[in-house]
């Protein structure tokens, strides 16, 4: 691709993985800023490197090390995962491309996502955690030339990373561990490794992953 082509949010093949655009920045060599879907590696390449993806319905992927299948057959519900890949925003708003939101507030016009967007039921394509049997992975562009192990990633719902480490995600309830008075919290928004809880608490992902100071309970979406 050529850099003209390369827009934020678009998704694109990079060394034959699935990313995210999310930043071209023309002046530098390394003009296209990328993010790994599988585990939010942020990386940098030129446009070049890169081959775009149009995202539609019964794809399936691994975002942050969990699978989820694009569905257009029913609307989100509250916590619900979308992928807004029909962006119609009103002059005030700041979605873009391809964004993955949580949706906080479901009516008859849309959903108001974590994020505060508003985005009508045409806007976006559902994320239904697992693989559907009729989806169509497209974590790779080139499944024949996987090993054993990246197959393995494709067939299951999950992403297993090499330090079985457990990141963060949308959905997660933690328990802070400490002698006062209990206090539990979901993951509302991820940025980079900025992590926030509902109640308006702020973290690095590292000190949410310390299990002397935080114990992961559930994912609200596996309850």
């Amino acid at each position: 691709m050529k850099l003209y082509q390369v827009r934020k949010g678009q998704f694109v093949y990079y060394n034959n993985e699935l990313h995210k655009v999310y930043g071209v920045k023309p002046m530098y060599k390394q003009s296209v800023h990328l993010i790994r879907l599988r585990d939010l590696t942020q990386l940098l390449t030129n446009a070049v490197s890169v081959e775009k993806y149009k995202p539609k319905e019964l794809d399936s992927f691994i975002f942050n090390h969990k699978a989820y299948t694009l569905k257009n057959d029913r609307k989100a519900e509250k916590g619900d995962f979308i992928l807004i890949h029909n962006p119609i925003p009103d002059s005030l708003d700041t979605y873009t491309l391809n964004e993955i939101d949580v949706a906080e507030v479901v009516d008859k016009q849309g959903v108001i996502t974590s994020n505060s967007h508003g985005i009508k039921h045409n806007e976006y394509l559902l994320m239904v955690p697992g693989r559907a049997n009729d989806s169509h992975p497209i974590d790779y562009q080139n499944i024949e030339s996987l090993d054993a192990e990246d197959l393995q990633d494709i067939r299951s719902n999950n992403f297993n990373n090499e330090n079985n480490e457990l990141f963060p995600t949308l959905g997660d309830i933690y328990k802070k561990k400490s002698n006062d008075e209990s206090f539990e919290a979901m993951v509302v928004a991820l940025k980079g490794e900025t992590v926030y809880l509902g109640g308006g608490l702020e973290l690095k992902q590292e000190e949410l992953m310390d299990t002397d100071k935080w114990e992961l309970l559930y994912n609200l979406h596996d309850k």
